[in-house]
């Protein structure tokens, strides 16, 4: 590998240096993917409260077992989108700025966790919460005030 490196380095040398604060383009974060992610698995949550546990036809049997896919699989992906905001956005002065970030932020993952793990609707309320926080400071980080709304 380091030699198609090389190679590549001398047939076509930088002609400057080049640097970014982030792992992707600048304007490609946004915590609303995570905001959707959470939603559904708050909805999700509520559906499976709201079925009778005594029902025990196939129907609302297979309803549960989607319910539950879909509120773990779409908390994992809350989780995933929040932890790339975390890492890859938010810097070293953004910390500075809002210092209980880190905290913030490993709450949010943690509430996914217990969501993924439990049927518990106050903890899939305060991820809710917690993702708008954070939502409020990623736009003002970029100085702009953006709302906060859900789909339901």
């Amino acid at each position: 590998m380091k030699i198609l490196t090389r190679t590549i380095k001398e047939y076509f040398p930088a002609q400057n240096t080049v640097s970014a604060h982030c792992d992707g383009p600048c304007g490609v974060y946004d915590p609303a993917s995570a905001r959707i992610a959470a939603e559904a698995a708050l909805s999700m949550t509520k559906k499976i409260l709201a079925l009778d546990p005594n029902d025990q036809n196939h129907a609302t049997v297979n309803s549960l077992s989607r319910f539950i896919s879909i509120k773990e699989e779409q908390a994992q992906l809350a989780k995933t989108e929040l932890l790339v905001l975390w890492t890859d956005y938010f810097k070293p002065p953004h910390l500075e700025q809002y210092p209980d970030l880190h905290d913030t932020f490993w709450k949010a993952a943690k509430l996914c966790s217990a969501i993924k793990v439990e049927i518990n609707l106050e903890k899939a309320e305060e991820l809710m919460k917690v993702i708008n926080k954070i939502h409020n400071i990623f736009w003002a980080t970029k100085g702009r005030e953006v709302p906060f709304y859900s789909a339901s």
